[in-house]
């Protein structure tokens, strides 16, 4: 056994060294020598010894494959402890092949493979770290290298400058020097990556104003500089996983990691500034910022005359995108930010905050700025403001919003220098003590002094907001803006109500709108510390927001400012818990909002309602339990006056309420807490309306009420715990108990006299109303049962649910189907799931009718005599559900669920070309048969299918993975045989509707996988189906089947094969009749695809093709006509092409 890891790996180096060998078995080879070194099945030293001759040798071609093989061994074992003397002899192998260019490759990877080792496993010292980056300076041209060399050069110097810094240090201008004359030139992404790194960690190796890097610091920035600003002009390539933004980021680093550059990057960024190119701006800007930051204030100091002309260059004269007119004021303009813009405010607040006073007397003493407040008078009317007046309006209110934000003492200096004038300009009498506005609304109302207002308020409060020192708020409070703001905030409250008032009597403009309520809003959300509006003023905000959302909602853009004002409230009181303002807000906002639920006012969209209701009540869990606790008693209120009293007007009303609480009470609490006793006391108090309405009568709008009130009951248990579904359910049974249908005098379930009478088809005549709804809402239960929750008396549950099945009643069905879906193997020590299973088939479902004998058709229905038996549709749509269930669960009684859907399908009871044709049929057996065939064949798409209504993971099903892929797999032979057996065409007929519904439901990449069995069967349901307008959705599943194996690599092998016949079948599809126009456009696009075939395949039916898509041109449908367009120029260029075998 000793030798024969020697023979191997002796075999493995000579095929590496080998020019013949291709590069998978070269890496073979080295993948299998590594993995004998790593399992000490091979010594490096006995492995090195016997490849002297490899790496010395004079032959060029096999000594640089043997250094190669060497240094890609050393990059595998990178983990694997190496002794010092291995490491010394290997790092003085390599560092000598440096200047063998020859074998330099493999030089290079071996060199990085041992500079990357880590501490503890053996790795090279200081001195032979140093040894290798004097041979790499003395003996390099990386530039005159290939890429990848070049990529390995780039990694060793970046190695050796972030883990051996101290033993490059005394190299000093040799290395600097050494470095500029490597990295000069470079285009390759992957390389400028490390070269710019290089350039920071070199910065970092001589971080003083003196020294080396000091000498080179020009000739450095000068190569860096034409990288500025970046821009790729090299195709993509799938192997350079390269982003635009992150080697922007490694050049902005390599700016910013010196600040001896700052005398060249700072005017050379000033300069694209001023360029056209809108990207190089943002870069511009972006780098400006960082810059900054990292050369300090001292060295900006000079420069902030110049960055501030900038500035106001690129805020003041940059395009700003503009919303239309009808469109939501982002910012009360209108204007959304340009990337220029936010990157502009982003440097402004960087500047202000390092350079704060000097920079703000620039900002404050700016001429252009005084000239324009200046001119606020001149423009009163809205009306009459220019975009561009906008435009300088936009960017004045955020150059002093960035510098109140910058600090508190900034906040002083630009209220105290601007805002007394804002208020001058707004004309507000702030003596007059009842707080009367004078001004004109709207028509004559200085905009620009309220919108900038408005902003300096929102900056003050972004300011508070953001501060550490906010519980410290009295100190900050005595600040000079506090006191200012104080002073006019009862007048700013008037303007704003003033402007509200006149909004709500005529039009106003948005703008307007905007500015009044955000202000509102604002001055509402202060913490108290810091402005003192007064409780009365507090409330009245609150009044007026609130009358906004109870009559206000035909005014659209009012309404909802008002809405989200309040929704900011509701987060700011429940943030800072300020009991006082909290208090109001409960007794004024909570009580309005959430009696809009049980309003009677019909004036009012109920989607308003819920929206004012929902939007503010997720801001909180104490406002979403009181708008539960109102929208129970509105439910339980309504459903109280629908079927007691039978007033159906509140029916959709009902419903409405219904999904809300589905869709976004149950979700939210789920989300937050608290859903279990929310869902618990939801479907207990349904259960118990249900309970004390002992009658009612409801038609058409009970229907969607119903529905709605069963998506409720499924969302609620879905939350429920264990515990509380079983209180659910036990409530649900009591109920049940009440029912006029299960418990009439002479039929008492379980009993021999129940069960005689169901064999005799003895039921009752169909469910009354109030039995429908008790039966619906049970049923919703059951669907959303976990798999562990106990089930009480489950043999009397199922005996309902199946009678009730009978009499058509789906919901029921699916109960069924999910309850042998999650019930456990053995239910109790009596009674197992394979039991409850029999119990359904023989004692309830197949009344009357002959069960097959074990070892025939095991449980499966004998289908012999279909006219005589009680088995109807009813009975096996049900069954469906069930082996739906057993199927998604992965049970072996879908066996019997399926032969008995395969025996109606096949029966040898045959109505001759009669069907599908129903309507001929006068016969009422021959009219039973044929509906319970057709839903034998519809019973597969039930198997298939996704439901959104039950047996899904949000119902806790049970999923077996693969489920559907299994099932297909086990019914294609079946119906493969059973379509070759049937010589009926009525059999036939169900045979292929039943296969549509497995194929079309399976995932394609099973039915690929089959596909040339599935092909050929696929065309005759084309062919049979389409004869039948009640089959045209089945034909287009079908066809999208169809669709996805042409466009799958594999199934275009089949499609190939079978090209002439399938063209044929299409060709007839694309004048499918029946207002069924995406059937006749998918088959023109599966036309369209089928010209890329080859060549001998397609063109005998080029002419056939051809005739047929002149015929869609003139379809009535502009979609189908587009498509026969490129269809025809698709098929019409074949002539053309060569032919391709």
């Amino acid at each position: 056994m000793g030798g024969t890891p020697t023979i191997h790996y002796v075999i493995h180096i000579e095929s590496y060294v080998s020019s013949s060998s291709s590069e998978a078995q070269q890496a073979a080879s080295i993948d299998a020598i590594a993995l004998l070194l790593k399992n000490d099945l091979l010594s490096l030293e006995t492995l090195v010894r016997e490849m002297e001759m490899y790496l010395t040798t004079t032959d060029n071609i096999i000594r640089s494959r043997g250094i190669l093989l060497l240094g890609e061994l050393l990059m595998r074992l990178m983990s694997k402890p190496l002794g010092d003397t291995a490491i010394s002899s290997l790092i003085e192998f390599f560092t000598e092949r440096l200047a063998d260019w020859k074998a330099l490759h493999g030089a290079l990877v071996g060199c990085l493979a041992l500079l990357r080792r880590k501490t503890g496993i053996g790795m090279i010292s200081r001195s032979q770290a140093k040894a290798v980056a004097e041979s790499y300076l003395k003996t390099l041209q990386v530039q005159s290298l290939g890429q990848h060399d070049r990529k390995l050069c780039l990694q060793i110097l970046e190695c050796l400058l972030d883990r051996y810094r101290d033993a490059l240090f005394s190299l000093g201008d040799d290395l600097v020097y050494g470095i500029c004359e490597a990295i000069d030139g470079e285009k390759d992404p992957q390389c400028l990556m490390l070269i710019f790194h290089i350039v920071e960690l070199l910065a970092q190796l001589f971080p003083g104003a003196s020294g080396p890097l000091e000498n080179f610091a020009g000739d450095l920035f000068e190569i860096l500089e034409c990288y500025f600003p970046i821009h790729f002009t090299h195709p993509k390539s799938d192997d350079v996983d390269m982003k635009r933004e992150e080697l922007s980021r490694a050049l902005m680093l390599a700016f910013a990691s010196t600040p001896l550059f700052e005398p060249s990057v700072i005017p050379l960024l000033l300069d694209k500034l001023s360029s056209s190119l809108p990207s190089a701006k943002v870069e511009s800007l972006k780098y400006l910022s960082f810059c900054t930051l990292k050369y300090g204030g001292d060295r900006m100091e000079k420069y902030t005359k110049s960055l501030w002309s900038a500035l106001k260059d690129a805020l003041f004269t940059s395009p700003q995108s503009t919303l239309s007119e009808d469109s939501d004021p982002i910012d009360g303009l209108g204007f959304h930010e340009s990337e220029i813009m936010t990157q502009a405010l982003e440097f402004l607040q960087v500047l202000v905050r390092q350079h704060n006073a000097s920079f703000l007397s620039l900002i404050m003493g700016d001429g252009d700025i005084s000239t324009f407040l200046n001119s606020f008078s001149q423009f009163d009317d809205f009306n009459s403001l220019s975009t561009q007046y906008k435009q300088r309006l936009h960017a004045v209110g955020h150059v002093l919003s960035v510098c109140i934000k910058a600090s508190e003492s900034s906040c002083n200096k630009v209220f105290e220098s601007f805002f007394p004038r804002l208020v001058d300009a707004l004309r507000l009498l702030v003596e007059n003590s009842h707080g009367i506005v004078h001004s004109a609304v709207d028509a004559n109302f200085n905009f620009g002094a309220l919108y900038l207002c408005v902003e300096l308020l929102a900056a003050c409060r972004q300011l508070v907001v953001s501060s550490d020192e906010v519980a410290s708020a009295h100190d900050l409070a005595r600040d000079a803006w506090c006191q200012i703001l104080h002073s006019f905030c009862t007048s700013l409250c008037n303007v704003f109500f003033c402007l509200i008032r006149a909004s709500c009597v005529e039009s106003t403009r948005n703008a307007y709108v905007y500015a009044a309520v955000k202000g509102l809003e604002i001055l509402a959300t202060f913490p108290g510390s810091f402005i003192s509006v007064s409780k009365l003023m507090y409330e009245n905000i609150l009044l007026t927001l609130t009358s906004i959302i109870e009559s206000e909602f035909n005014k659209k853009f009012l309404w909802k400012a008002a809405l989200k004002a309040l929704v900011e409230i509701s987060l700011f009181v429940n943030k800072y818990h300020e009991d006082e303002k909290a208090a109001s807000f409960n007794s004024i906002v909570k009580q309005k909002i959430v009696s809009l639920i049980s309003s009677d006012d019909l004036n009012m969209p109920q989607s308003l309602k819920l929206e004012a209701v929902f939007d503010i009540g997720l801001t909180g869990k104490s406002f979403m339990l009181s708008v539960v606790s109102e929208l129970e008693k509105t439910i339980s209120a309504n459903l109280s006056e629908i079927l007691v009293h039978g007033d159906r007007r509140l029916a959709g009303l009902t419903a409405g309420l219904l999904e809300c609480y589905s869709n976004q009470v149950l979700p939210w609490f789920h989300g937050n807490g608290g859903a279990d006793e929310v869902s618990l006391s939801f479907a207990v108090n349904i259960f118990t309306k249900m309970e004390h309405n002992t009658s009612l009568s409801l038609e058409a709008e009970g229907k969607e009420l119903l529905g709605a009130t069963m998506g409720a009951m499924k969302q609620a248990m879905t939350c429920c715990s264990v515990e509380s579904q079983e209180k659910v359910l036990q409530k649900a049974i009591d109920v049940i108990k009440t029912s006029s249908f299960f418990f009439s005098n002479d039929l008492i379930l379980g009993t021999d006299l129940f069960n005689n009478k169901t064999q005799l088809g003895q039921t009752s005549e169909g469910l009354s109303c109030r039995d429908e709804w008790i039966i619906s809402l049970f049923a919703s239960v059951v669907i959303a049962l976990h798999p562990q929750t106990k089930i009480p008396n489950i043999r009397l549950l199922l005996q309902l649910l199946a009678m009730t099945l009978l009499e058509g009643h789906i919901p029921s069905a699916q109960a069924l189907g999910s309850l042998v879906n999650k019930l456990p193997l053995n239910i109790s020590e009596d009674c197992s799931l394979k039991e409850l299973i029999d119990m359904l088939f023989k004692n309830v479902l197949w009344r009357n009718t002959s069960i097959g004998k074990e070892g025939n058709h095991g449980g499966a229905v004998a289908m012999s005599n279909l006219r005589s038996s009680s088995l109807n549709s009813h009975a096996v749509i049900g069954l469906a559900w069930i082996g739906k269930g057993l199927l998604m669960r992965g049970h072996e009684k879908l066996k019997d669920v399926t032969m008995t859907f395969l025996s109606c399908l096949v029966s040898n009871e045959d109505q001759g070309n009669l069907l599908p044709f129903n309507d001929q049929m006068k016969d009422p057996a021959e009219l039973k048969v044929f509906s319970l065939r057709k839903s034998a064949a519809d019973a597969f798409h039930i198997l298939m299918s996704d439901s959104d209504a039950c047996l899904n993971r949000n119902y806790h099903a049970i999923v077996r993975p693969l489920y559907k892929q299994r099932f297909f797999n086990i019914m294609m032979p079946m119906f493969l045989s059973a379509i070759a057996k049937c010589d009926s065409s009525t059999s036939r007929c169900f045979l292929y509707q039943a296969f549509a519904h497995l194929v079309s439901e399976t995932p394609l990449v099973a039915v690929v996988g089959d596909a040339k069995k599935v092909l050929p069967v696929l065309m005759d349901c084309f062919l049979i189906l389409s004869k039948d307008i009640s089959h045209k959705e089945i034909i287009y599943s079908v066809l999208i089947v169809l669709s996805g194996i042409l466009t799958d690599k594999n199934g275009q092998e089949t499609i190939i094969e079978n090209a002439p016949m399938v063209i044929r079948r299409l060709i007839e599809l694309t004048s499918y009749p029946y207002m069924m126009q995406v059937i006749r456009e998918t088959a023109i696009q599966c036309l369209g695809a089928m010209s890329e075939l080859p060549h001998a395949r397609i063109y005998p039916m080029r002419t056939q093709v051809l005739q047929a898509i002149t015929k869609a041109l003139d379809d009535p449908k502009r979609v189908v006509r587009l498509e026969a367009v490129k269809c025809r120029l698709a098929w019409a260029s074949i002539a053309s092409r060569s032919i391709h075998f």
